[in-house]
């Protein structure tokens, strides 16, 4: 019997950075070398840095050069259609704007299969574009690279739902949340270096002890509302004065953060290490508090239910999809009532009962490649039912 050689399937990302959707990328590509795809063989096109560095390191298949923002928009399309050539890819499968973008141009016409994953649409356009004419502007080219695509994913209901409503896409949208796998006392993925030495790690799960180490785990930008964060717990603080604060990552508004914990004279009591080992950081974590202003399937979500810690999450983008009502504050709570989201944090921290679950029925990694490869084979054999019968145009 004569096996048929594995079709190649080429994931464009135009981030060299590890991140949210470098994170995605890392648990497709080492499942998809470990066999999780079968039949398919996944090379990961990104410019040079450490997201191709642990591709590799998981024996993943990549190719890296001029690819993305930093190279320019004419050698990055050099390098895709070289790459392309070389490799005859059945799919190329791109992620993030710039990639889908950059994919329709250079591949305006039909004979190259494009598959598009959205990770980062938001109900309010000005979440991501700032300005209501750059949303306009963003819009439009959306709708237009939209028509080459042959087959869309969105990591969310939520997700799929914005994408209908704003870009009215001609072909069907699949919902294939991050999976992620319930590991057994072994390390979550990460992207940077440990934290500084804290206290001992508590023991995984829900058998957890109660407390008020707090977390946040996300790019220090507007649209995560940090600032609230703090304010709601110098409110915890006030009636706790052992509970502390981790404000974990980097990002633009690092210094007008520094400048507001040392205003409500809470330096004892927060800190701010920039990149820090997620699976490490959630070891001494009892909350981890996200109050985004919209969130499509968070990561930083799932490794906490996985690490057994308490959650407070605003109810908008696909939070409620992943957590139950105990975990989730209204969405302008962070601006309206910081009592509440106070409250909730220490309920969280303390009520074990109240700390959320992963949903048993929630996609694990190979699952998840299992539900890509199925669009993969559908877009290849000209199926148009990807799970969802409705394409999403308008009546």
């Amino acid at each position: 019997m004569v096996l048929s050689a594995p079709r190649t399937a080429l994931w464009v990302v135009p981030v060299g950075e590890f991140g949210g959707v470098a994170r995605h990328v890392l648990d497709v590509c080492s499942a998809a070398a470990q066999g999780s795809m079968p039949g398919w063989r996944l090379v990961l096109l990104a410019p040079p840095g450490p997201l191709v560095d642990r591709v590799r390191a998981a024996g993943g298949a990549v190719v890296d050069g001029p690819f993305g923002v930093a190279a320019g928009l004419r050698p990055s399309l050099a390098t895709l259609r070289h790459t392309v050539a070389a490799l005859r890819p059945a799919v190329v499968h791109s992620h993030l704007s710039w990639a889908d973008i950059a994919c329709a141009m250079a591949f305006p016409r039909r004979g190259v299969r494009l598959v598009s994953t959205e990770h980062g649409i938001a109900a309010d356009d000005l979440v991501y574009h700032g300005t209501p004419w750059r949303a306009m502007l963003m819009g439009d080219v959306h709708r237009l690279r939209l028509a080459r695509a042959d087959a869309l994913i969105a990591v969310s209901e939520a997700t799929r739902s914005a994408m209908l409503r704003k870009w009215r896409p001609r072909v069907p949208v699949r919902v294939i949340r991050n999976g992620i796998d319930r590991y057994a006392g072994t390390p979550l993925p990460s992207p940077g270096p440990s934290p500084s030495p804290g206290p001992s790690p508590s023991p995984s799960g829900p058998g957890r002890a109660p407390g008020l180490r707090i977390a946040s785990i996300a790019r220090l930008a507007p649209e995560k509302r940090i600032d609230r964060l703090v304010d709601a717990f110098a409110l915890v603080h006030r009636e706790h004065p052992e509970a502390t604060l981790t404000l974990a990552g980097d990002g633009p508004l690092e210094g007008a953060l520094r400048a507001q914990v040392s205003r409500l004279g809470l330096d004892a009591a927060v800190r701010l290490p920039g990149h820090v080992d997620a699976g490490e950081l959630l070891r001494h974590t009892d909350v981890v508090a996200q109050l985004s202003v919209w969130e499509n399937c968070s990561y930083t979500l799932l490794d906490a239910l996985v690490a057994g810690v308490g959650v407070v999450a605003t109810a908008v983008g696909g939070n409620p999809e992943i957590l139950t009502a105990d975990s989730l504050v209204p969405g302008d709570a962070p601006e309206r009532d910081p009592a509440a989201v106070a409250a909730a944090v220490v309920w969280q921290g303390t009520r074990l009962d109240l700390r959320p679950t992963l949903d048993p029925t929630w996609p694990t990694v190979a699952q998840m490649c299992a539900a890509v490869a199925d669009v993969y084979a559908a877009v290849c054999t000209d199926r148009t039912a990807l799970g969802d019968p409705d394409p999403g145009r308008s009546t």
